[in-house]
């Protein structure tokens, strides 16, 4: 690839050795008064940004009132993986990549991901000028618990392949949070009242930071219903983790037993049984390896 010359310099250093580094840049997820000083200062010095959409990039510009010299190459799903080499040359020459997306941080459900891992692998380095971000916002307006949580990014598109993946998630003790496209969220929700059940606690989140903001605390079921009419613009969709069943170890050895007459493995029905309902895992495997073989001898 031949040599770049781009003028300027990013506002977060290079390493000393000369070669450049990625620089994930947080961009606002909707309120462009949510752009810190920092993410102003890199855009303005960068030398090269790579932009998920390169006109929504420009419109931020002119939201933020701000102008970079840099230049801008376009860095999305459907590209990264051929573009991704021609980065890592560039950083390689000395100039820093800022990694920008249309919302919210890089690699996060977004591209970044692939120029991350190739840097690293490259030995080359990876910063980042922290951002808002639609999981940590929707999590803390849900009134949902967050001490622990998980993060599922969009689940599959088609509904068997979406109920199988909320099946996995049936016994997941932790508060959850997804990202759905509007005209999927009806289905999605449907699927998720079907899977998890009607009554589980849940809040859907849209257009966040932005002036028709909306968060709805409801069921999955009540949920699903009102999504019908009102599945429009970014949504963040939260809900809460299984409840932990008070059970016997006794008891928690029936349902282990129960599962495995219906076919399942009794390392996977040990694992979901001991999730759902608190027992010790090892203990439980081991009554239910005793169990098998007391049976067995008979």
């Amino acid at each position: 690839m031949p040599e770049v010359d781009v003028p300027g310099a990013a506002s977060v250093s290079s390493p000393r050795d000369g070669r450049g580094r990625v620089i994930l840049a947080g961009t606002p997820i909707g309120d462009r008064h949510d752009a810190s000083d920092a993410l102003r200062e890199t855009l303005t010095s960068a030398t090269i940004i790579a932009a998920e959409d390169t006109r929504r990039f420009h419109t931020l510009l002119l939201r933020l009132g701000i102008r970079t010299q840099a230049k801008v190459i376009s860095y999305f799903e459907g590209n990264e993986s051929s573009r991704t080499p021609e980065l890592i040359a560039l950083l390689q020459q000395g100039h820093d990549v800022v990694v920008v997306t249309d919302a919210g941080m890089p690699s996060v459900s977004d591209p970044g991901y692939r120029l991350v891992r190739a840097a690293l692998d490259a030995g080359l380095s990876v910063t980042a000028v922290p951002g808002p971000s639609a999981v940590l916002t929707a999590l803390a307006l849900s009134g949902l618990p967050v001490d622990r949580f998980c993060f599922e990014g969009f689940l599959p598109r088609k509904s068997e392949a979406r109920s199988r993946r909320l099946a996995e998630l049936r016994t997941e003790p932790r508060t959850m949070v997804f990202f759905e496209a509007p005209h999927r969220l009806a289905d999605f929700l449907d699927d998720a009242a079907a899977v998890l059940g009607v009554g589980r606690p849940a809040a859907v989140c849209r257009e966040l930071t932005k002036t028709h903001e909306e968060v709805r605390r409801a069921t999955l079921g009540d949920l699903a219903d009102w999504s019908r009419d009102h599945a429009r613009g970014e949504i963040t969709v939260v809900v809460q983790g299984a409840e932990a069943i008070e059970t016997s170890p006794a008891d928690a050895l029936d349902l282990v037993q129960a599962r495995i007459s219906s076919g399942e493995k009794l390392s996977a029905a040990v694992a979901e049984v001991a999730q759902l309902t608190g027992v010790n895992k090892k203990e439980l495997y081991a009554a239910a390896v005793a169990a098998k073989t007391n049976q067995g001898s008979r």
